[in-house]
């Protein structure tokens, strides 16, 4: 982990840091203490201290921190430019009557020419020049839009370059009135950054302002933003700030302190979030895309390598910035920690709204499967027992010892609501790195897949589906890549060295056939068949989530906003089945599940049947439900009826 406090308090803010709020009257300088006095960015938008702005009064300014460096140059539309050095290490240069798309870059007094790593565009790949782009220009077409509250939320996670054939922004539009018919309410796209080639999963992205080229760059992300409003679908982003990809990478040529000498994380040099430099450059990038695209939240990838008081500080200033719109910021962390997903007296959320359960998923993955190979070992045992406790309380280890970690994993988390909980079946980490990239169809039974689908689509946390899950897509998702070169081949033996522990993989022959990530044919092997939606599994597949997202619509969701810490109570049951009630608001919500494969009973609902499967072979008693082998069963008790019951 990053240099931090390890328990979640906050760093004293330190004086350079000042901004002006999104909407607000003006303030102060909103640059740093960087000594340069360029004309200041239009108020419109949060301002940036990176990169390339529009001053408000026709100019654009250019700065770049490069602390590492006596002198830097700007080359401008094929002139170079001197640049003025200011304090810190900061470089400056304003010029006039700069047209959108002119191509800059920096050039360092050796005669190298770099992109700007707060480029909003690329004029080609990640080595070539940086374009200026003026974002005040798209037009939007669903410009009053405030987002949707997060008890709402059904997100759909997918992949820009497969979830389509042509694997853009614009194809993706098309697709969105069947997420809409579905029953989602949020997209989530996989990190859009620019990274190095045409394929990628994006999370080796070295741009991390330029939506990617490939996909559509800055006006095909925008158009799919507004389609998406349009539709009433929120649309969610993940962001990488754990770490930079491994090629087009130039900022420690002239910002060696942008980095820690001699930290490394499992995927590159460690950051400096200690630089006040380099804070502004991830607070700032996150405020970017929210004010900039209009998007409606950020996933933040392994923030178990991101400095905690830097978190904080994001989720701090993003409440700050946009009060007025519903924003939504979920993690993804391995610790199991809960401090940035607190909750105000009232229900209110200061800082960081959900965090990505992946003790859920594991568990069903393991109930699903069989597997318990690497870190499925931690829930092989009792995982009804576990599974229980995850849907109750939020997360199955808190604080228990890890046999994976060897040591203790996690912190008590029942205070949070269920809503602080995002859980999945699949998503992109859970199939792709997989060494052949098998969807959770292909492993496990129709039966048992259609019981975990309810208990995920009906329970009171915040569903994940991954693209093509609605209608049992088979083909795989595959880890890709589009390097060249030395870096090819060892991404390539990485990849396969990776599963070399796993006893499938112990014969060297299986290890060879794992898919190139290099080969384009890997990446054209990952693409969702849009066919399937209208044959045979895929539409049985396709209505069984549709139903279940409509009793999710109009019976769970109303109730979640008044969901609090505490609501979930765990009871007893037989081995293998999961019994749990949740109290939301004044209603209860109970979920029983058979995932034995003998007939058990489990305590009874006390409430209406809700959902059942199989329903024709389900007993609900007064005191007992009979459930048949892999089975589930919903009731909900509304509001004053759930009391009266109680007291009764």
């Amino acid at each position: 982990m990053a240099a931090a406090s390890r328990h979640g308090r906050p760093r004293r803010r330190r004086r350079g840091d000042r901004w002006r709020v999104y909407g607000s009257q003006p303030g102060a300088d909103a640059s740093g203490d960087h000594g340069l006095t360029g004309g200041r960015p239009p108020r419109a938008l949060p301002p940036l201290s990176w990169g390339a702005e529009h001053t408000g009064d026709g100019a654009v300014r250019f700065r770049l921190w490069a602390p590492g460096l006596d002198a830097l140059t700007l080359r401008l539309g094929g002139e170079d430019r001197p640049m003025t050095r200011g304090r810190n290490g900061w470089f400056e240069h304003v010029a006039d009557g700069i047209a959108p798309g002119t191509a800059y870059a920096y050039v360092l007094p050796d005669g190298m020419a770099v992109p700007d790593p707060a480029a909003r565009a690329q004029a080609s790949d990640v080595h070539g020049p940086s374009l200026v782009v003026d974002p005040a220009t798209h037009r939007w077409t669903a410009p009053d839009w405030t987002g949707r509250p997060w008890e709402q939320a059904v997100i759909y996670e997918l992949h820009v370059g497969t979830f389509t054939e042509a694997g853009t922004f614009e194809a993706a539009i098309e697709k969105l009135d069947h997420l809409a018919d579905l029953g989602v309410t949020a997209i989530e796209l996989m990190p859009v950054g620019q990274f190095s080639g045409d394929r990628g999963w994006g999370y080796d992205g070295v741009l991390p302002y330029a939506p990617h080229r490939a996909y559509g760059g800055p006006d095909g992300l925008k158009a799919l933003v507004d389609a998406a409003h349009q539709r009433g679908l929120m649309v969610l982003l993940d962001v990488v700030y754990n770490h930079f990809g491994p090629d087009g990478n130039y900022i420690s040529l002239y910002a060696p302190d942008f980095f820690r000498a001699g930290k490394h994380t499992p995927w590159g040099p460690a950051i400096a979030f200690e630089a006040e430099p380099v804070r502004r450059f991830f607070v700032e990038n996150a405020l970017y895309w929210l004010a900039e695209y209009r998007l409606d939240g950020l996933r933040l990838d392994a923030v178990d390598h991101v400095a905690d008081d830097l978190l904080v500080e994001i989720g701090r200033r993003v409440r700050e910035t946009f009060p007025d719109r519903h924003i939504h910021l979920t993690t993804e962390d391995n610790r199991n920690v809960t401090f940035l997903h607190q909750r105000g007296e009232t229900g209110t959320v200061p800082g960081f709204t959900a965090e990505w359960n992946d003790d859920f998923h594991s568990i069903a993955h393991v109930i699903a499967t069989g597997e318990t190979d690497g870190y499925f070992a931690d829930f092989a045992d009792d995982p009804a027992g576990k599974l229980a406790r995850a849907l109750a309380e939020g997360f199955a280890y808190q604080g228990e010892v890890s046999p994976q970690w060897g040591r203790p994993r996690g912190e008590p988390c029942a205070h949070l609501p269920p809503t602080a909980f995002v859980d999945f079946l699949q998503n992109h980490d859970q199939v792709g790195n997989r060494a052949f990239g098998e969807r959770l169809p292909a492993l496990a039974s129709p039966d048992m897949l259609r019981v975990l689908t309810a208990m995920l689509l009906l329970s009171p946390h915040i569903p994940l589906l991954f693209m093509g899950e609605e209608f049992s897509e088979d083909r795989p998702f595959l880890f890709f890549t589009d390097f060249r070169g030395d870096l090819a081949k060892a991404v390539t033996e990485g990849r396969r060295r990776e599963f070399a522990t796993f006893a499938a993989f112990r014969d060297g022959e299986a290890a060879r056939r794992i898919p190139d990530p290099n080969d384009p044919g890997t990446f054209l092997a990952s693409k969702l068949d849009w066919t399937k939606p209208g044959l045979g599994r895929g539409r049985i597949r396709l209505d069984q989530i549709r139903r279940l997202l409509a009793t999710r619509r109009e019976t769970i969701a109303p109730l979640l906003a008044s969901a609090r810490g505490h609501s979930g109570t765990i009871r007893d049951a037989a081995e293998g089945v999961v019994a749990v009630d949740w109290r939301l608001g004044g209603a209860r919500l109970s979920l029983r599940a058979n995932l034995s494969g003998t007939t058990r009973s489990a305590p009874g609902l006390d409430a209406p049947v809700l959902f059942a499967e199989p329903a024709e072979t389900m007993a609900v008693l007064a005191d007992r439900v009979e459930m048949p082998p892999v089975s589930i069963v919903v009731g909900l008790a509304p509001q004053g009826e759930a009391a009266t019951r109680a007291e009764g």
